[in-house]
């Protein structure tokens, strides 16, 4: 068996967690290797509909191992809260670990996130407030503090304390806020600790393991390639990278270890958050589009706010498959488009200098890029009960096809709607 990455090609919110979903099915463990609470994946299956920030998406799956691996920012509220939500509904328990030397997300990252962002007003960066940002300064810092940790007090209380000092000198000098008293938060980490317990270990040692014995196992990133902070639009990008090539070094595994890269790519644009968007629509063509964008209706999954929406942006999305490095990519969202005769597609942009490019620029170019557009044949019906590849419409089997040229990845998957048995395997 091989060990598998799924991420994203774009801004983020491709449908991953759809992808992800189908095929937990067939893994032996589906792993979350970066990021947090601060984006969702929106999973419809039997149980229902649900939108997780904090847990691997195999969590339907009893058999399934789920782990939050070490490069995970563990936001242990958000986790509890979801596994509660997962029985209230009558979600078997999941098996799930957590890496011991994953960091934790504090309720002061949490308000310095949101404190920041109210200062920078019109110029911030669409932070969701859950405390990223902060959280990773901490990290590369040193100043984190690590799952293991909340079991050895005398530990924990040398580490916050060390932490708070700057923390606080920010809250009352730039903010205005209270300080935050170290024993008020120990005694919150020290109750979260032991709700925590009974899912700690070393991961690393269990993955490799798995590895070792020819295990499934699922790598699920969170957000796009075009968020990462070395790759993306910086600064309006996350704080941890949402690359495949990391996905080893967050999961606990071999870097050789990752033989299949999945991106996931959607049939148009969007996403939510600030930062430059070229073929993004205003008005009524970008509600139109929006109000038909399938059972995830096209807002955030944990913010709700709308998500911005545009054409196909082959620059973009070309772009994004080669920095995750894609061995093969799955379009989704396909059915979606059925309500038009022409359906734009973005081939280049034209920068302020009158340039053609189709080369994804720096973010200080796409502020003033504007799309190049073509235009494909529609197909003007419903696809969505499609279950053959070959038994598509002439105009959407040429839509795909056109993409897969202009990204230079295979079209190894199709999906025609938010559930499972929607997915389409295409042969070629």
């Amino acid at each position: 068996m091989t060990v598998t990455a799924i991420v994203g090609a774009n801004w983020g919110d491709e449908g991953k967690g759809k992808m992800t979903d189908a095929l937990a099915a067939t893994s032996s463990y589906v792993v979350r290797f970066q990021g947090g609470s601060n984006a969702g994946h929106t999973i419809l299956n039997p149980y229902g509909k649900f939108a997780l920030h904090m847990l691997p998406s195999g969590v339907f799956y009893p058999d399934v191992t789920n782990v939050l691996g070490p490069g995970v920012a563990l936001d242990t509220e958000m986790m509890l809260r979801e596994l509660q939500a997962l029985a209230d509904r009558g979600v078997p328990k999941p098996r799930l670990f957590v890496s011991e030397r994953a960091q934790v997300v504090l309720g002061v990252h949490r308000l310095l996130d949101e404190l920041e962002e109210g200062r920078l007003g019109a110029d911030g960066f669409g932070s969701t407030k859950r405390g990223i940002a902060p959280f990773y300064a901490d990290k590369q810092a040193k100043l984190g503090i690590q799952v293991s940790d909340l079991f050895e007090p005398a530990r924990l209380r040398t580490r916050l304390e060390r932490l708070l000092v700057p923390k606080n000198v920010l809250l009352q000098h730039l903010y205005g806020h209270p300080p935050i008293d170290p024993d008020e938060l120990l005694v919150t980490l020290r109750q979260e600790a032991d709700r925590l317990a009974p899912y700690v270990c070393d991961t690393t040692e269990l993955l490799r393991e798995a590895d070792r014995n020819g295990e499934s196992i699922l790598l699920e990133g969170q957000l796009g390639a075009l968020r990462d902070p070395d790759h993306g639009i910086y600064p309006f990008s996350t704080s941890s990278s949402t690359l495949a090539g990391h996905a080893s070094v967050g999961a606990g595994l071999p870097a050789a270890a990752i033989a299949r890269v999945i991106a996931v790519v959607k049939a148009y644009s969007s996403c939510v958050g600030a930062g430059p968007f070229v073929t993004e629509l205003e008005g009524a063509d970008a509600e139109e589009l929006r109000s038909r964008g399938g059972d995830a209706e096209e807002y955030g999954a944990l913010t709700g706010r709308p998500r911005r929406v545009g054409w196909f942006d082959a620059v973009a999305t070309r772009y994004g498959c080669f920095v995750q490095g894609a061995t093969e990519a799955a379009l989704t969202n396909l059915d979606v488009l059925g309500y038009l005769d022409e359906i734009p597609v973005c081939t280049a942009y034209e920068l302020a200098d009158g340039r053609i490019v189709d080369r994804f620029p720096s973010t200080g170019r796409l502020f003033a890029a504007k799309p190049v557009l073509s235009r494909l044949p529609g197909w003007r019906c419903d696809i969505s009960r499609t279950r053959r590849y070959e038994d598509l419409p002439e105009q959407a089997r040429r839509y795909v096809e056109w993409i897969e040229s202009a990204t230079g990845v295979r079209i190894a998957t199709v999906s025609v709607g938010p559930r499972r048995e929607q997915l389409i395997e295409r042969n070629v």
